[in-house]
């Protein structure tokens, strides 16, 4: 498994927002993690990216205990993720906004910035080419001199997906990433992420939008921070207790 999560329980004061939560992503799996609004899905998002501590319980990724580290260790180790609400820079370029991120990963010294070094050009030159990479593999290959506040929606939403996947993430976390999006942004988003998994990034989605459940091969379900089922696609849609957290115990199919 890359990611195992075990009993993992986070309190605010007197309210638990995820508690004894389990689950775990296998490499080179697409797991959707879904529930109603409120249920804790985002909650789980930031504890396993260190942007919140746990009240209790271990997440271990690729053998290594990350519970307690802090989100830029938790990048560094692997893990990516997006946000409901994109953190992009609206007056950078496209280019601009995903070669920004490679800073995670530098490459160059400040010696060889400040002295525009060889190594330094050489490194520039390898970001431009990645960066492009990342864009023609999320659709936005055509867009690169625009600015990322002049791009529709769903494009500045892909944006997010780039400059996650610039950090260079074994595992990829994606909150919402079709929220929205209108029918042809959606279909070149799902076929975007089928592309990462085909280029060795394993993901995590959090969605509402059903149909994201034609790209997992796995899906959980939480609800009020406790995780009530799992298992494949076909059989979580047709889960009354799923139906019951989505719609009321009296819906009728």
């Amino acid at each position: 498994m890359l990611l195992e999560i075990k009993d993992l329980t986070k309190n605010f004061g007197g309210l638990a927002a995820v508690s004894d939560f389990s689950m775990d992503v296998a490499e080179g799996e697409i797991v959707g993690l879904i529930g109603p609004n409120g249920a804790g899905k985002s909650t789980v998002f930031n504890l396993i990216t260190g942007v919140l501590p746990a009240t209790s319980g271990t997440i271990v990724f690729d053998g290594h205990d990350i519970t307690k580290k802090l989100p830029d260790q938790v990048a560094r180790l692997g893990i990516g993720r997006t946000f409901q609400l994109n953190p992009l820079f609206p007056d950078f370029t496209v280019l601009e906004n995903v070669t920004s991120s490679f800073d995670l990963h530098p490459r160059s010294t400040l010696f060889d910035i400040f002295f525009n070094t060889g190594k330094y050009r050489r490194n520039e030159a390898f970001i431009q080419v990645k960066a492009r990479e990342i864009l023609e593999l999320v659709g936005l290959l055509d867009e690169v001199d625009e600015l990322a506040k002049n791009l529709p929606h769903g494009h500045q939403k892909m944006l997010g997906v780039a400059r996650a996947l610039a950090t260079k993430p074994r595992l990829l976390l994606l909150d919402e990433p079709l929220a929205g999006m209108n029918p042809g942004e959606i279909q070149d988003s799902l076929d975007a992420i089928r592309s990462m998994r085909a280029n060795g990034i394993t993901v995590l989605i959090v969605e509402h939008n059903m149909q994201i459940l034609t790209l997992c091969d796995r899906v959980v379900v939480i609800s009020f921070g406790k995780k009530i089922t799992e298992g494949l696609p076909e059989e979580v849609r047709a889960n009354t207790e799923v139906i019951s957290a989505y719609f009321g115990t009296d819906y009728v199919c």
